[in-house]
């Protein structure tokens, strides 16, 4: 079963950092590219960044700059680094990994439950 745990949100205020974390767990088959996302309330969830396989990142032109993806397959962790926080990056952060859990099965995104991250001004 693969299972996808974040954590490391909280509450900060504007211009503070914040590092996600994302343990994966389960993905025993082979990884894909990993995506952060975000949900603000009453909003749609956006595209925050990516990372694929070879390290390789893109990310969101509102957090370009300040955020950066990172991973640690010797630990099956995704990282989100937030610097600069706004009051706009208000939102709960969700993680997504493509993985084939064992030999046969689809390759498809599995998603974590989210962690709350909230900047004050």
């Amino acid at each position: 079963q693969v299972q996808l745990v974040e954590s490391g949100g909280g509450s900060v205020q504007a211009g503070g950092s914040l590092t996600l974390s994302c343990v994966v767990r389960g993905c025993n088959h082979y990884r894909g590219d990993s995506r952060w996302y975000r949900q603000a309330p009453g909003k749609d969830r956006e595209f925050v960044a990516m990372i694929d396989t070879r390290g390789g990142t893109s990310y969101a032109d509102s957090v370009k700059g300040r955020f950066t993806a990172s991973h640690d397959w010797r630990v099956n962790a995704v990282y989100l680094q937030m610097n600069s926080l706004k009051p706009e990056d208000t939102a709960t952060y969700y993680c997504s990994t493509q993985c084939r859990a064992s030999q046969g099965d689809p390759l498809r995104d599995y998603w974590g439950r989210g962690t709350q991250v909230t900047v004050s001004s």
